[in-house]
């Protein structure tokens, strides 16, 4: 018979294989010992090795491992587990084995009580020339001493350290299945050490290792795939790491540390044709195991196994039989049809794993999570330090930086968790000579290298990862091993939460002089509460306060869905956020607002000014009276002129010609105008800027007013469509659909199509609304001829508190309370242009009678709402009158009125 040696037992012992089965199926295997011929026995766990037993069975391993053995069996012996055993001669290619073992002195012939033969005689001769020569068993100094270990080292750690990569000779002894093997260590030193070997970085099915028990679907397959080409082969083995998955704070499912006496190491086993891991993989006989990625990435070894697989997958082998195909490229877009690669702008860090940036070339926003890359959580007391860390980490290097972005894969939504996108985002220099983009991976080299974040353990057939994953594992297993960040085992408690020192204006007073003496303070952007309104940090003092551009207004933004935000609110808030949201800055402070809020200025890359900014861009407009103050107004009001010629935003309708005009009007006369009393009514209050209209009674206008409204309400009771193609423009006469649901007469003053939307004043009331253009139709002639009824006014000699004032509520109220929906009397004291500079005079008052001079515009004053207006150019022509505003200051002083509660804290003109 023929069979091929797959394993020597020992010098007299082989294990002989046939051919696979029809099928395909594992050959059958049997045990042939040499008749005639003793070797010595190998040792195992329970008893050594008999002297020279090693060399003996490497004599005859050497010989006829892997050959084809040509044998008689003489005397079959009971079967072990259903294995055959034959005692036998065998020859390998016409040599005979018996006569090679006794020639070379490695056994020695069997007393036999039969009569010796002709063949028995000359085996006998060869074993004399053998002991005669000194050969093998018969050598007179004995074998080399050395130990040989048949059980696991006892400290497994303290072996792995010593032996860490390092290649080292063996012999593999035992195949348990297709990716475990048992190994014989042949030592620098000498000694032998019999060890367990998981392939590293695949996984083969389970064999069968007793009778009865089943194996895993190509198990055996496997097992049969790696006997042979491996059992009993020399090889090199390099130890790699022991079997514990890198457990993280945020990944408590580890395995966590191995025991002192390991099961088994995890390496690489080499042979001359090449790592039969990958060969294992091509074949389809094993999967790759992601975890192991961070011992092979950096020799290239995880990226041939990758490439393994593919090919695996795509041939249908074995275990991939039933896999889907693997895409052979990634396509140029992602499944929702976005741009999978794109230039871009970090504008905003959320965690250690998320990032928000703004495409190159356009201004859409991307909220990327880095793919397969997980960050510590803030919310966690134990994780909470590092997250703070990671966080910061990112930020000083990624933000306001530009970058390349690669969409992986879209996380679709699930429970309570958004859409996602999933990206990897490198950053760095791209070399444009060579054609090289050797910019940085910031999932690899930032966060997980760092030790700031850990990586995710996909599902094994989880497509949706990171291309780098096996660089992000390789990472993660640097970190672990230098002790960084998460790795480092130390339980740090998180910062302490920042002091808010703009919580309210009596804890932020105290600071002010400080911030004033030191000048520009450096901060860290935290939060953009509005275009001009921004959370700062202070990270030397772990405080916090909220940062008032000084010398400015942007229009406000919706704080709720309730409210509604002012033109380019919205726009203001979101240039403000992607310009300065998280930037390093400087802050200079000028003073504090009844909030708590430090008004004064933000500087980016220590010269740009946020305000000028803001202002040049047409989304702020200079605020006069706070402006004039600043040593850097000039620069405001060039930056406002800039805008309004450029027609920005907030001056997309600016008419600079009207301007002209409106400064080219009379001003108001110097001296005291006649008398001239009028009856009128109050029409509207405005309160974001005081400011108030009137109409005069008495009048033809007034009454042609009465019978035009009534039939302005019959012609809009009829079905009233909008005209095809009528779009408002400034400047139109309309009829617009009040809050109330009625129809008046109104002007356009600013019209949006983008928002479908239009800011209007009713000219016969003069309040002011934005109204839809679906509540917006063309002014019908026969309305068109009555001029608006309603004028602008002002009050005479004084103005009411500021508007940041706390005082400033109070004193709107107290207006109304004394004006609306009351007949009064009015002096025209002055006139500008459209706008009348008004006397209000409460005819009911009985003091009006006998006090010429005793006004409205007195009683606010008195009640400490309201100042003299200094700039008033007319003031000095009534002597009198100023006599008794004066007085009427004095007594709300007395008094402590209004905003002299807490004493004399008249504001500066």
């Amino acid at each position: 018979m023929s069979m091929k040696a797959v394993c020597v037992i020992s010098g007299d012992s082989l294990v002989l294989r046939g051919r696979p089965g029809p099928q395909g199926q594992p050959p059958k295997e049997r045990v042939l010992h040499l008749a005639d011929v003793s070797a010595p026995r190998m040792g195992s766990s329970s008893r050594e090795d008999e002297l020279w037993a090693f060399e003996s069975r490497e004599f005859l391993r050497s010989l006829a491992v892997g050959k084809e053995i040509s044998f008689t069996s003489t005397h079959s012996l009971p079967p072990n587990e259903d294995v055959p055993r034959d005692l036998g001669s065998a020859e390998i290619g016409g040599l005979d084995l018996a006569s090679e073992i006794l020639k070379n002195g490695w056994g020695k012939i069997k007393e036999s009580k039969r009569d010796p033969t002709e063949e028995d005689l000359r085996k006998r001769e060869l074993e004399n020339e053998a002991k005669a020569a000194g050969l093998g068993v018969w050598n007179p100094h004995g074998p080399k001493a050395r130990a040989t270990h048949y059980t696991m080292p006892t400290d497994s750690q303290a072996f792995l350290s010593e032996y860490k990569g390092k290649p080292l000779d063996a012999i593999v002894e035992q195949v348990r299945d297709g990716s475990t093997l048992r190994v014989r260590l042949l030592l620098p030193e000498g000694d032998h050490q019999l060890v367990n070997i998981a392939l590293a970085g695949v996984r083969a099915a389970r064999a069968s290792t007793k009778q009865g028990e089943p194996s895993e679907p190509w198990g055996e397959e496997a097992k049969f795939f790696t006997e042979s080409r491996l059992l009993q082969r020399p090889v090199r083995v390099q130890l790699l790491s022991l079997p514990t998955s890198t457990a993280t704070p945020f990944q408590p499912n580890g395995s966590g540390s191995a025991p002192a006496t390991a099961s088994l190491f995890i390496g690489t086993v080499l042979h001359p044709a090449g790592n039969v891991a990958e060969f294992l993989v091509a074949a389809g006989l094993a999967r790759v195991v992601d975890w192991h990625a961070g011992m092979l990435a950096a020799g290239g070894g995880m990226e041939r196994l990758r490439s393994a697989e593919r090919n695996a997958k795509e041939k249908r082998h074995c275990l991939y039989a039933s896999a889907a195909q693997p895409s052979t490229s990634k396509s140029s877009t992602a499944a929702n049809g976005q741009t999978r690669s794109f230039e871009a702008t970090v504008i905003r860090i959320w965690s250690g794993d998320q990032i928000s940036v703004v495409e190159k070339g356009s201004s859409k926003e991307h909220r990327l999570q880095l793919s397969s890359t997980r960050g510590p959580k803030l919310s966690d007391p134990k994780q909470g330090f590092y997250a703070q860390e990671a966080r910061e980490f990112l930020r000083k290097k990624l933000i306001g930086k530009p970058v390349k972005c690669t969409i992986d894969f879209v996380r679709p939504k699930e429970g309570e968790y958004d859409e996602r996108e999933c990206a990897t985002v490198r950053f760095g220099h791209q070399n444009v000579y060579k054609g090289e983009d050797i910019r940085h991976n910031i999932n690899t080299e930032l966060t997980v290298y760092q030790g700031l974040a850990s990586v995710v353990r996909h599902k094994r057939d989880d497509e949706d990862r990171s291309p780098d994953y096996d660089s992000l594992m390789a990472a993660e297993a640097a970190a672990a091993a230098e002790s960084r960040g998460i790795h480092s085992g130390k339980d740090v408690p998180p910062l302490k939460q920042s002091l808010n020192i703009s919580e309210s204006s009596t804890r932020a007073t105290p600071f002010l002089n400080g911030f004033k003496r030191l000048g520009r303070v450096p901060a860290v952007v935290e939060y953009v509460a509005a275009g001009s309104r921004f959370k700062l940090l202070l990270p030397k003092d772990n405080q916090t306060l909220t940062l008032v551009l000084g010398g400015i207004r942007a229009p406000r933004t919706a704080r709720n869905p309730s409210e509604k935000s002012e033109p380019f609110g919205p726009e203001a808030f979101e240039f403000a956020t992607k310009k300065y949201m998280q930037r390093d800055a400087e802050f200079e402070v000028e003073s504090v607002d009844k909030s708590g809020g430090f008004i004064g200025s933000l500087y980016l890359n220590k010269t740009e000014n946020a305000a000028v900014v803001l202002v040049k861009e047409g989304l702020a407009s200079v605020h006069s009276y706070s402006a004039d103050s600043l040593s850097w107004s000039k620069q405001l009001y060039d930056a406002e002129s800039e805008a309004k010629s450029a027609k920005r935003n907030l001056w997309q309708d600016y008419d600079e010609s009207a301007e002209k005009a409106a400064e080219v009007a009379p001003e108001v006369e110097a001296g005291p105008m006649k008398s001239k009393y009028i009856d009128i009514i109050i029409s509207d209050v405005r309160t974001t800027n005081f400011g108030f209209s009137v109409q005069i009674l008495n009048t033809e206008g007034i009454a042609s007013l009465e019978k035009l409204m009534r039939d302005f309400s019959l012609h809009h009771q009829g079905a009233s469509t909008v005209p095809a193609g009528f779009t408002p423009k400034s400047g139109d006469l309309v009829s617009a659909k009040f809050s109330d649901g009625a129809w008046y007469r109104a002007k356009i003053r600013r019209a949006s199509p983008i928002k479908k939307e239009a800011e209007v004043t009713f000219i016969d009331y003069g309040n002011q609304d934005s109204v839809a253009f679906k509540d917006i139709r063309p002014l019908a002639s026969q309305f068109r001829s009555l001029p608006g009824q309603a004028r602008e006014a002002r009050l005479s000699f004084i103005k009411l508190v500021d508007p940041e004032s706390e005082y400033y509520a109070e004193a709107i109220d107290r207006f109304r309370q004394l004006c609306e929906g009351r007949k009064l009397v009015a002096n025209i004291d002055a006139q500008e242009g459209p706008l009348l500079h008004l006397r209000l005079i409460d005819p009911q008052n009985p003091q009006s009678a006998t006090d010429p001079y005793e006004c409205l515009n007195a009683e606010l004053l008195r009640d400490g709402v309201a100042t003299i207006d200094r700039k008033c150019n007319y003031l000095s022509a009534y002597p009198q009158l100023l006599r008794k505003l004066k007085d009427s200051v004095l007594e709300a002083k007395k008094d402590r009125a209004g905003m002299f509660e807490f004493g004399d804290v008249e504001e500066d003109d």
